[in-house]
């Protein structure tokens, strides 16, 4: 009976304790020891460098640059904090070609928001606009920038419309002539 336990035990224990070399998004950051899947330290992690085992000289070798990165983040976080509180409440205007009922013949996407805003100054990349899908009605829209997981700011975005036409066309034979 207690055999079979023992084995149940060693059977649900799949992962391994490894140390991270690089910050690796959605697991932990520089000189973090997490547990992940055997397959996963394996195969990913530990050949690409990412993590090493855990063991005494391992820690104690990345332990002083683990505080210098821990400051960087810190201080990174800052500015992304200050860039949020900037741009909050900010209105991106953008030009695009619509019909008569406000329909766009395009759409507006995260990138022409983004460039809008880095003209007037903001510190915006275009992975930090928030779009379900692209705009494609004229109007003004609540837009969400994303700067860290839990830090986001509104902006609003007006899109108006640019004249579809363009400049009106000469007659193919060129301007009417009366005289003749």
């Amino acid at each position: 009976m207690q055999k079979r336990e023992i084995s149940n035990k060693a059977s649900t224990s799949n992962g391994v304790k490894v140390l991270l070399c690089e910050d690796v998004k959605e697991l932990g950051w520089f000189g973090d020891v997490v547990e992940v899947s055997i397959g996963y330290a394996r195969n990913y992690l530990l050949p690409q460098g990412l993590a090493t085992m855990p063991t005494k000289a391992n820690l104690r070798s990345l332990a002083k640059e683990a505080a210098g990165r821990t400051e960087q983040r810190k201080l990174e976080r800052e500015r992304l904090e200050e860039a949020a509180t900037a741009v909050e409440g900010a209105e991106a205007v953008v030009a695009a070609k619509a019909n008569e009922q406000g329909v766009l013949f395009g759409s507006v996407g995260a990138q022409e928001i983004s460039e809008n805003l880095r003209a007037q100054g903001f510190r915006v990349a275009d992975e930090m606009v928030q779009l379900a899908e692209h705009i494609k009605q004229v109007g003004t829209h609540k837009v969400t920038l994303r700067f860290d997981k839990d830090l986001t700011a509104t902006v609003n975005v007006t899109i108006v419309a640019e004249s579809a036409a363009g400049p009106p066309k000469e007659d193919e034979n060129g301007p009417d002539d009366q005289s003749k």
